[in-house]
C-alpha cells in the first residue's frame, strides 16, 4: 500500500529510479510547484559482487534503494518503465534488477509511478529522441547545477523532473476545471 501524495502546493521530494544491472542511477529533487530544487544523485554499483552472481547484485540493488529512502526520506518515487530489447536475456536481467529496485521502494511503502524513458525525454529535454548529453545538459540546467550529472544519475533526475511536471500538469488542471451543477440538453448537445 503506498503513502497518500501531499497536498498541492507542499514540498514534495521526489526519488527517480534508472534501474540497471550494474549501475542503477538514482534521483532526488525537492518540488513545490513549477520550483525545482536538487537534493542528491548518484549510482549504486553492483560491479562488487561477481558477475554471474544475479541474486548478490539484485541485494546490492534492494540495499542501495532502501539506504537512498532512507537516507533522503523521498515522498515520491518514479521509476523508468523498461522495454524489450533486441537481447531478450539482457531485458529479462534489466527487468529483475528493475524488480529488486520497486520492491525496496513498496517496502518503504512509496508512492510510485512509472515513466518510459521517451516520455522523460520529452519532458525534460522536449523531444523524444534526446541524447545523454542532451538530457544531462538539461538536467544540469532546469536544477542549476555547476557540472553535469553522470548518464544513470542524470536519467534519474529526469525521471523526478518528469514526475514532478506531470503532478504539476494534474495540479493546475483540477484547480481550473470546473463542476458542473447542472446541464441543459438542447439539440443532443450538452450545455
Amino acid at each position: 500500500m503506498s503513502r497518500s501524495s501531499p497536498e498541492p502546493g507542499a514540498v514534495q521530494r521526489i526519488l527517480g529510479i534508472d534501474p540497471g544491472l550494474r549501475r542503477t542511477g538514482f534521483g532526488v529533487i525537492d518540488a513545490s510547484g513549477p520550483r525545482l530544487s536538487y537534493v542528491a544523485s548518484g549510482c549504486i554499483s553492483t560491479l562488487e559482487a561477481p558477475t554471474g552472481d544475479l541474486p548478490a547484485r539484485l541485494g546490492l540493488i534492494f540495499e542501495g534503494v532502501s539506504e537512498v529512502v532512507q537516507r533522503f526520506a523521498p515522498t515520491q518515487a518514479c521509476v523508468e518503465i523498461v522495454f524489450v530489447n533486441v537481447n531478450p536475456q539482457s531485458t529479462l536481467l534489466l527487468g529483475q534488477a528493475r524488480g529488486a529496485a520497486l520492491a525496496a521502494l513498496c517496502a518503504a511503502r512509496l508512492a510510485i509511478s512509472e515513466v518510459t524513458a521517451l516520455q522523460m525525454k520529452k519532458a525534460v529535454v522536449g523531444h523524444g529522441h534526446a541524447t545523454k548529453e542532451q538530457i544531462q545538459a538539461m538536467v544540469m540546467r532546469l536544477l542549476n547545477l555547476p557540472k553535469a550529472p553522470g548518464p544513470d544519475a542524470a536519467d534519474a533526475l529526469g525521471l523526478a523532473i518528469a514526475h514532478s511536471h506531470s503532478q504539476t500538469t494534474l495540479a493546475t488542471l483540477g484547480q481550473h476545471s470546473q463542476r458542473r451543477t447542472h446541464a441543459q440538453t438542447r439539440g443532443g448537445r450538452v450545455y
